[in-house]
């Protein structure tokens, strides 16, 4: 079980029901509104990282590597991913891309840093794909099941599948031997994993297909900035029971002996 995380207050509360803790670039979109993941600098997944870090106690941290810090060679990936972990203190790292990561994959596992695959649709790679577009339909799925097996050989131990059909999610968990976690990708993966701001409806603008909707927080979060607002005007907050008296405080009595 895998939520995202982006801050101290919310790590906290996710350590205590799930398994892994993901640190997601997903953090450029829903709390920085970029347009994309590709904006997002190492500088800013290592202060998240560090924030998330504070409130993680007993899941497993991850972090993502963000677009840019890993594609150039595996020396650049493990220089960047060495970085993340050391000064996050994550567990370990996730990267997008299947066949043509491969060889970084290995490179990063053989120097010990763990490494998370996802592949399907990659956010990181949206300009390639036209759009957030399910991945793997028909024919296409064969692409998407080498991805899998050739992250699996490279050293992953685990990988995410974002939106890809269910039957090549089913077909993709039998074939390789490390735990698949979904996002968009049916109940067929070992695991799950959402975006903390989509499950909580923190958004009411876009809610996307797969993101089932725990609350609605957005609608609680306006109503209650509505009232706050209304009663600053009124006048009627603060209240008496929100100031202060300017008399002193009477001193605590001792036991008399």
């Amino acid at each position: 079980m895998c939520l995202t995380a982006y801050s101290t207050p919310i790590a906290k509360l996710v350590d205590k029901h799930c398994d892994l803790v993901l640190v997601g670039d997903s953090v450029g979109m829903v709390v920085h509104g970029l347009p994309s993941t590709v904006g997002v600098t190492m500088d800013m997944m290592v202060m998240h990282g560090q924030a998330v870090r504070r409130g993680v106690k007993n899941a497993l941290l991850l972090v993502d590597l963000p677009f840019g810090s890993y594609e150039e060679s595996p020396e650049q990936a493990f220089r960047n991913a060495a970085r993340l972990m050391a000064e996050t203190g994550a567990s370990a790292v996730k990267l997008e891309g299947g066949v043509h990561m491969a060889d970084t994959i290995a490179y990063l596992t053989a120097r010990s840093i763990p490494v998370v695959g996802h592949i399907g649709l990659t956010p990181q790679a949206v300009n390639s794909f036209g759009g957030y577009k399910v991945q793997g339909r028909g024919a296409h799925g064969e692409k998407v099941l080498a991805d899998a097996k050739a992250v699996a050989d490279a050293g992953a131990f685990a990988v995410v599948l974002e939106k890809v059909p269910e039957v090549l999610a089913k077909r993709i968990t039998m074939a390789i031997d490390i735990p698949t976690i979904g996002i968009g990708a049916s109940s067929s993966c070992d695991g799950q994993i959402l975006v903390i701001d989509d499950m909580l409806g923190m958004f009411t603008d876009f809610a996307p297909k797969f993101a089932k909707r725990y609350a609605e927080l957005a609608h609680e979060a306006d109503s209650a900035i509505e009232g706050y607002a209304k009663d600053v005007r009124a006048r009627t907050f603060p209240g008496p029971e929100h100031v202060y008296s300017d008399a002193p405080k009477p001193a605590p009595t001792g036991t008399e002996g």
